[in-house]
């Protein structure tokens, strides 16, 4: 049978060694020899002695998922095997975090990652009770992080002589140390008169960068 199908390119390629590296632009392959955390509901393919279990958040992240909607829904994957992870098609990219590093990730912009990441979801400093990001996932330590974004990430840089002003919907991470809260660049009148549909946006200031999904997120893309 011949095909550009079957190109090698496509073709799953034997483990050269345990933990994550990208199978493609859309998916994500774990060589697992122990324990890792996937996205719940991501996994499309797997081969070996693999168990799949849901982890809980505690009653604290709980209740922040049932306030905001957001949140880090995980699974627990253990035993020995290869994994494929993926969501809805979405770019997916590896980050190898080293001592010291500190990332702020949206819950819905997390794939899977490495058992020796620390991760806790925090409330975003200064926003309030107001948009999509309200609950973000802080991740610390060494080890590889996957994130997903729709479409080709933007990554701009973030100074203290020069803030930045990001759509809630769209913001996919950006670096632990900024200094964040909100910013209304709408006027009332313009609210009065049926708004811009930019009403407020999550400011970021100080010494690192933000990434940004270049759409806004819809119903169907954040759904687990």
């Amino acid at each position: 049978m011949k095909s550009d199908l079957f190109s090698s390119e496509n073709l799953a390629q034997p483990a050269a060694a345990p933990g994550m590296t990208l199978q493609n632009a859309k998916s994500v392959k774990y060589t697992v020899n122990g324990e890792m955390l996937a996205r719940q509901g991501s996994m499309v393919a797997f081969r070996g002695n693999l168990q799949f279990e849901r982890k809980g958040q505690g009653i604290g992240g709980m209740l922040k998922r049932a306030v905001t909607g957001e949140g880090l829904a995980l699974m627990s994957v253990r035993g020995q095997g290869e994994a494929w992870f993926a969501h809805q098609a979405a770019n997916c990219f590896v980050i190898d975090f080293e001592p010291g590093d500190a990332l702020t990730v949206n819950g819905r912009n997390v794939l899977c990652f490495d058992p020796t990441l620390s991760y806790e979801i925090k409330m975003v400093k200064g926003a309030g009770m107001a948009g999509g990001g309200l609950f973000n996932s802080l991740f610390t330590g060494t080890g590889k992080l996957a994130v997903i974004c729709d479409g080709h990430p933007i990554i701009i840089p973030v100074t203290a002589q020069n803030p930045v002003y990001v759509d809630t919907d769209a913001v996919v991470g950006w670096s632990a140390q900024l200094e964040t809260g909100l910013h209304r660049s709408q006027s009332v009148g313009s609210m009065l008169r049926g708004g811009s549909g930019e009403a407020v946006q999550l400011m970021l200031r100080g010494e690192g960068f933000v990434i940004v999904r270049p759409s806004e997120v819809t119903e169907t893309a954040v759904a687990h």
